[in-house]
């Protein structure tokens, strides 16, 4: 018998994320959440746009467009990706800016084992997004 491997696994270097309206979705991520343009391309091949974004800490977001890609069940939750979460220091300040801007935010809930906050939103094609507390710094 072999024994695996370890993978060394380091963290994840991108989530990836098909739009139905390319130019609503780069708007969203580029102007209400505020992810930097790593790269822009158009693939006329698959009539499709690939667009790289990016966090501090150097995590990506791939948003991709595809002709006729159909939609994302959620509710019932399918299985699969369940949401995409992104680390902040202040929910509240940052689910005040959002609800600023016009996007429709859950109330703010508490993780019952970490006691840290968390929010839930949808960005333009329905797909949850979360913002949850940074740890408190030692």
């Amino acid at each position: 018998m072999t024994t695996a491997t370890p993978l060394s696994l380091r963290r994840i270097h991108h989530a990836a994320i098909i739009c139905a309206d390319y130019a609503r979705s780069r708007h969203f991520y580029t102007q209400v959440l505020g992810l930097a343009v790593v790269a822009e391309h158009y693939r006329a091949a698959r009539q499709s746009y690939k667009l790289d974004l990016a966090l501090p800490d150097g995590s990506q977001v791939e948003l991709f467009s595809f002709p006729g890609a159909p939609p994302r069940p959620s509710y019932p939750e399918a299985q699969g990706l369940r949401h995409l979460a992104f680390e902040v220091d202040d929910v509240a300040a940052c689910k005040a800016a959002l609800e600023a801007q016009g996007v429709a935010v859950e109330p703010v809930r508490v993780d019952e084992y970490t006691q840290r906050r968390f929010v839930f939103f949808a960005d333009p094609d329905g797909l949850p997004l979360e913002l949850y507390e940074a740890a408190p710094q030692a």
